[in-house]
């Protein structure tokens, strides 16, 4: 399928642009798009952002010199703020901006439903990281897809390859410790969501695994700026540029590197390491070189070295820049006033008329100066192209004269160029959903990760189980299931590169009895559907609203858990589009990882696969677990909510989500759901009673 591939050789490069300054930036020193956020609803809402009216600006500002405009609105929301969405959406379609950006099940389906002609762009935060999952958010309606940035050279041209979906991968900029849209330490912490666009970046802080270094979480940025004939051969569209909350300095050096490279001139590393770095840069997971020198932190130095080189990159982009082809056709005949056509590159038109030309006494007007004043176009994004002209003999047109030729037909050019082109928009996004379910008693639903957490009463409790894929099968193949008909496979949420190996597992499973999958990942969705499994979706999916809840119904979920994220009370008034719980009880996972820490500090062999701890900077220990390629970072305690049973009636389920607990803790924890407990030692309710921002 090597023809799907992008072989034109033609790579966009996309900054980021948190301010209108950092997008005049990018624009003028040579980014093919920007991306940018509205003022809320994005995945860096810290930044400076644009309001409705500097959006429009920027998208005129944008369209008048060739680049394309992509807005964000990347993050999970929640049902009150659908009118918030629908007005976004709304603005967006109005302005024309080029693609929305999404993360959102729910909010792909409001864009899909109320501009269908706005293209929309699979966010990072979607964590697609597999062809799997590309092939799934192309079904939702998505023209591009921004690749997960833990993936492979390799990984990403195997995608491309079987895909004709357009890709984009991050080639610059900072790189976050947990795959994203799987992140949820902050919230945890801070009760401030990076799935919501607030993250307080509490990675960045001290954790430490025995014998390791102090920020076992903190990822030196990423660069690949000098890898251009790997990313071509790789077949990617776009090239992206993190940086929504850095300064116009950064967006300069950054783009001004990037098109260097694509067009084959030097990078100026120093320039890039000077104006942000944290200990320098690593390509570790582009090149599968992922190890414990892909670890940094930002240094002193690198703070000090950025003071010296600001002034310097300033200077790239103090100038408007020539970016768009004009060409000029010009007639001087005797008693006729003089006429200039223009034409751009994208056929937009104009004409102007000048004074009658005067027989000359000495110099006539020439072709070679009209051209010389035609390309007088300084301070404007326009360039002389092609000039044709029809000059009659011995006459003479004053060179002021030509020049407001050239101004207004310039004017009228961007004009045209930077108006407005919105598409349609209808609000047909509704805001009531239906409560037919009438549960009073939610069931219990486990997972495990070892047979030897099962016991008789959870089997007998539980109305369904769940086991990772290789656990499962190893645990049917020796006996250890009494009850087949009760379990369901845990796909994994993170897979990278083919799943071959877990679609032969899976077929496996299903000839043993297994009718059951659980899914908390696009590209889990589909292998599930693919293997004639009933799909259950995970809290990974990060379902936080009616919306959601709908667009999963569609993608043909049975039932799904919502992300534990959301608090009680806006979890209980969800529409049952279909049956939705909770995760009840657990260590929940906060992060996935494909750089190990523990690996960083002692190596495989040292851990042997054991549960291991972080140790952050205040004494508290987060648990490590390293399985099918990826470590999870778990909380500190465990949630409990056993005590609590009438606040949780409504759901349709709930879910112990068993890690490291023993048999016989399982089994305890499973009574106390079933028929009353109260905690014992630490407990938390997690985000449950609290307002995630």
């Amino acid at each position: 399928m090597e023809e799907t591939m992008n072989t034109t050789g033609t790579l966009e490069i996309l900054a980021p642009a948190g301010s209108y300054d950092s997008l005049v930036a990018a624009v003028r020193c040579g980014a093919n798009a920007v991306y940018l956020g509205s003022k809320a609803l994005n995945a860096r809402r810290n930044a400076a952002n644009f309001d409705d009216e500097e959006l429009a600006r920027a998208v005129s500002y944008c369209h008048e010199r060739g680049v394309k405009v992509y807005q964000t609105l990347n993050t999970v929301m929640f049902d009150e703020e659908t009118d918030e969405v629908v007005a976004a959406i709304e603005t967006a379609a109005r302005l024309g901006v080029d693609a929305l950006l999404v993360q959102d099940l729910g909010v792909a389906k409001m864009v899909k439903a109320c501009a269908p002609d706005l293209p929309i762009h699979a966010s990072t935060q979607m964590a697609v990281h597999n062809l799997a999952g590309v092939l799934e958010a192309q079904a939702l309606g998505c023209q591009r897809v921004v690749l997960a940035r833990e993936l492979s050279k390799e990984e990403i041209r195997y995608i491309n390859e079987h895909t004709d979906v357009e890709t984009e991968i991050f080639v610059h900029g900072a790189l976050c410790m947990c795959v994203s849209g799987q992140c949820y330490l902050s919230s945890m912490i801070g009760e401030r969501s990076g799935n919501r666009g607030l993250c307080a970046q509490p990675c960045r802080l001290p954790f430490q695994a025995k014998g390791g270094a102090e920020y076992g979480l903190s990822l030196k940025d990423l660069t690949l700026a000098d890898r251009m004939a790997e990313l071509r051969d790789s077949g990617v569209h776009a090239l992206k540029i993190e940086g929504r909350m850095k300064r116009p300095e950064y967006v300069a050096a950054a783009v001004t590197a990037v098109k260097n490279a694509v067009e084959g001139r030097p990078v100026d590393f120093d320039a890039l390491r000077s104006v942000f770095s944290r200990s320098g840069f690593t390509t570790g997971y582009f090149d599968d070189k992922i190890d414990k020198t892909m670890f940094g932190v930002r240094q002193k130095e690198d703070v000090v070295s950025a003071q010296g080189v600001l002034g310097d990159l300033a200077k790239l982009y103090g100038k408007e820049a020539p970016r768009v082809r004009v060409d000029f056709d010009f007639q001087l005949e005797a008693g006729e006033p003089a006429a200039l056509a223009a034409r751009d590159e994208d056929g937009n038109a104009a004409f102007a008329q000048g004074d009658v030309p005067q027989i000359a006494e000495n110099k006539p007007t020439t072709q070679e100066k009209v051209a010389q004043s035609l390309a007088k176009t300084g301070g404007t994004p326009y360039y002389l192209g092609e000039l044709t002209a029809d000059i009659g003999e011995g006459l003479i047109l004053p060179v002021s004269a030509l020049n407001a030729m050239r101004r207004q037909v310039l004017e009228e050019i961007g004009e045209k160029r930077s108006a407005l082109h919105p598409v349609p928009f209808q609000d047909v996004v509704p805001r009531n959903h239906p409560k037919l379910l009438n549960i009073k008693i939610p069931a219990l639903r486990a997972r495990v990760l070892t047979a030897a957490q099962l016991s008789p009463l959870m089997l007998e409790q539980c109305e369904q189980i769940a086991m990772p894929v290789d656990a499962l099968l190893a645990a049917l193949e020796a006996g250890a299931i009494p009850c087949p008909e009760k379990m369901a496979v845990e796909i994994p949420r993170i897979l990278f590169g083919p799943a071959d190996s877990t679609q032969e597992k899976l077929g496996r499973l299903k000839q043993k009895g297994i009718t059951k999958a659980w899914a908390g990942n696009l590209g889990a969705v589909r292998l599930a559907r693919e293997a004639g499994l009933e799909i259950h979706g995970g809290f990974s999916l990060n379902l936080n609203n009616s919306h959601a809840l709908k667009a999963a119904a569609e993608l043909g979920l049975k039932d799904a858990e919502l992300s534990f994220e959301i608090n009680l009370f806006k979890a209980k008034k969800l529409g049952d589009y279909l049956p939705y719980g909770i995760l009840a009880y657990g260590y929940f996972p906060l992060m996935a990882l494909r750089n190990c820490p523990i690996k960083a500090a002692m190596g495989c062999k040292a851990c042997g696969r054991k549960w291991n701890t972080l140790t952050d900077r205040k004494g508290v220990e987060f648990m490590v677990d390293c399985g099918s390629g990826i470590s999870e970072l778990f909380n500190s305690v465990p949630v409990y909510l056993a005590d609590r049973k009438e606040e949780l009636e409504g759901f349709s389920f709930l879910t112990l989500y068993f890690t490291c607990e023993d048999g016989k803790t399982c089994e305890r924890i499973v009574r106390e759901y079933a028929f009353g407990g109260r905690p014992e030692g630490d407990k938390t309710r997690g985000l449950y009673y609290r307002n995630v921002l």
